[in-house]
């Protein structure tokens, strides 16, 4: 009995034993806890119930320079269903109902939302896609739906909102407004307007600090945030949406016309530089429909062909090597150095004519004869003409990806001798399209080179925050008498030289035809193919825009493959129709005569705008036009869907006014 009392009392011992250990353990464990590892857990804790949360910045809008809106932020919705959530009860007396006003809305049979409703509650689905790409009128109307007018914890709706970028003229101009997006390598490409001037446009982001609560829900821990989001500024863009409407369709009328397979136009103000049209349609090889792919206006340089012969004319009068009345003779349209000949588009050349003449009629034979021969013991002299005026550099465009020119320097360890000949018929060196437009703007705008503009000014409302004014590439490309035989020149060449189809006694055009072969030196000539430009200015005595259009390999089946016959017509379609389609000036008679109908309008609008106080008025029936200057008034920024009158607003009348606070008219 002792000995079995005796190993009763070691069991106990032990036990005790083993609990003072744990206990130690115990107590070594919460002591390094608390003073050595106490940081470390007070910030695992702190990390996974409080945490900051981004407050998107609004972005700024993109404008054209006569106030329509080219790019701008609208909210987009997606509806998904917590089958969970919802009781039995009301599941089964509402679904129904839902899939009946989802069908409505959305278009598909009730039966579809019936089905996907109940496969969702009998799977016990917490995240069903119902809708997605809904707009913020169609989102307000879905979370007022029978259940989902419940909320999220007992009606199982799950709202999901993310911001687009919309551009309400469509595919006009959409390379050059532009984008910022990730690409499949996951790199953020930047684009046109929106990626060259991001830093103005995206604003800057806020931050606010939550704590989590119940059912994964997060709080504000405080009132105000920790950084307030700074919205984006404006940029007004110098494109002319009714310009670029008439560039945009006379060259896609052509590029189908001809099969070609890509095609560019630009319209320039001459006196400013700023880019009033630019449209760059490639096809699509699948559907044969063309889209804005490539900035090729921008990025792609090329062998000019004849617009580079406006560049001999310039070097050849300015150094007074020979005046526009030197005779040479054609020799038959073929003329050879070094092996390699040179020959004229018309068989059998032109015979003897003028310097001038071979302008006109654009015979490389005339042209390459009289560079070739005043500058062949110095062609750098030449190829300094061509410096000097900056045609060997990038215009310095704010666009990623600009094409740069090739103009070979004497100095190259490739230079031959055939260069320089090469060069008087615009091969051998490259330009981008933009580039050789500068160009003839120079001409048009009496010697001033202007860099091309596309941005006038960034705006925060109605506050100007960067204006950018003209800047001067070169003041003076040559003298005025060389730029007034030029202008002659280029006003010959329209009305009888290689632009003669495109002659209008009506109106008046300047410009140079140019039709280059491109990869003429591959595998023997199979992929040779022809680039075809116009580019000049109009009215021709008085000049207002300068315009250039390229077109790439028209189909050569048609025979018609001449600068003249496929990028000329472009010209001259959008010229006219710029002039013939303006807006009237004829003065307005009885201008001060009162009208019943707008004063009756007026008095309603001015009475509306007395009574409001510090509330949200109540816009609907109201003119869109008069409900924005009303909201603006109070302080508050408006955003606006569709013409007409007020529909439906975001914010319902008698909601206090917050100043800067943004309002979404929906316009019948």
């Amino acid at each position: 009995m002792a000995v079995e009392d005796k190993n009763i009392s070691y069991r106990i011992y032990l036990m005790a034993f083993i609990i003072f250990l744990m206990a130690l353990a115990i107590t070594i464990k919460l002591t390094n806890i608390q003073w050595v590892e106490g940081d470390y857990y007070r910030k695992l804790a702190k990390d996974r119930t409080v945490k900051t949360f981004v407050i998107p910045a609004n972005k700024g809008n993109i404008y054209s320079s006569d106030g329509s809106l080219l790019a701008t932020s609208i909210p987009n919705y997606t509806i998904r269903f917590d089958a969970v959530a919802p009781k039995s009860e009301d599941f089964e007396s509402k679904a129904d109902s839902l899939a009946m006003s989802l069908s409505k809305l959305l278009g598909k049979p009730t039966s579809h939302y019936q089905s996907l409703l109940r496969k969702a509650r009998a799977n016990k689905s917490r995240y069903t896609l119902i809708a997605e790409d809904l707009s913020y009128t169609e989102y307000s109307k879905i979370k007022k739906f029978p259940l989902f007018n419940k909320g999220a914890y007992k009606g199982g709706i799950i709202v999901e909102q993310k911001t687009v970028r919309e551009h309400p003229i469509g595919k006009i101009a959409e390379r050059t407004i532009g984008y910022e997006r990730i690409d499949e390598s996951g790199q953020l490409k930047r684009v046109g307007i929106e990626g060259a001037f991001g830093k103005y446009l995206n604003g800057k982001d806020g931050k606010v600090l939550k704590q989590k609560i119940a059912k994964g829900q997060w709080k504000p821990i405080r009132d105000q945030n920790e950084v307030d989001p700074q919205d984006g500024y404006d940029v007004i863009s110098t494109i002319d949406v009714y310009i670029q409407d008439i560039a945009h369709h006379a060259l896609l009328k052509q590029l189908e016309e001809y099969g070609a397979e890509h095609g560019c136009v630009v319209v320039m103000e001459t006196k400013t530089g700023q880019v009033k049209a630019i449209s760059n349609l490639g096809r699509d090889e699948k559907s044969g429909n063309y889209y804005e792919t490539i900035n090729y206006a921008v990025a792609e340089s090329h062998e000019p062909g004849s617009t580079f012969k406006l560049i001999d004319m310039i070097a050849l009068l300015d150094d007074n090597k020979v005046d526009t009345s030197k005779v040479y003779d054609s020799r038959g349209g073929i003329i050879t150095y070094r092996g390699d000949k040179v020959r004229d588009s018309h068989e059998g050349g032109y015979g003897k004519i003028s310097l001038g003449r071979g302008f006109e009629v654009s015979s490389n034979t005339i042209l390459v004869q009289a560079v070739y021969e005043n500058y062949k013991n110095n062609p750098q002299e030449f190829i300094d003409r061509i410096n000097k005026m900056g045609l060997n550099k990038p215009l310095g465009l704010p666009f990623q990806g600009e094409g740069k020119p090739i103009v070979h320097q004497t100095s190259d360890k490739n230079w031959n001798p055939n260069i320089l000949p090469w060069m008087a018929f615009g091969y051998s060196v490259a330009m981008t399209p933009l580039q050789t437009l500068t160009l003839y703007n120079a001409v048009a705008n009496n010697g001033e080179m202007v860099k091309p503009q596309f941005v006038s000014e960034i705006k925060e409302w109605n506050k100007t925050i960067k204006k950018y004014d003209k800047q001067i590439i070169n003041p003076k490309i040559c003298s005025d008498a060389t730029i007034k035989k030029l202008k002659s020149l280029l006003l010959n060449v329209v009305k009888r030289g290689t632009g003669a189809k495109l002659y209008s006694k009506d109106f008046s055009m300047a410009g140079k035809t140019g039709t280059a072969q491109a990869n003429y030196g591959t595998n023997g000539g199979s992929e040779k193919h022809y680039i075809s430009s116009f580019v000049g200015f109009f009215p021709a005595e008085h000049p207002k825009y300068s315009c250039i259009v390229v077109v790439h390999k028209p189909n050569t089946s048609m025979n018609n493959y001449y600068g003249a016959d496929v990028a000329g017509p472009v010209f001259k379609r959008i010229a006219q129709k710029i002039f013939t389609d303006a807006p009237s000036t004829n003065e307005i008679k009885n201008l001060d005569k009162k009208v019943a109908k707008q004063e009756t309008k007026y008095q309603e609008y001015f009475t509306k705008a007395q009574n409001v106080k510090n509330t949200i008025p109540n816009l609907k029936g109201m003119p869109g036009m008069d409900a924005v200057a009303l909201l603006e008034n109070l302080g508050i920024k408006v955003k606006v869907k569709g013409i007409g009158k007020v529909k439906n607003q975001s914010i319902q009348a008698g909601q206090p006014i917050i100043k800067n606070t943004i309002i979404t008219l929906e316009l019948s």
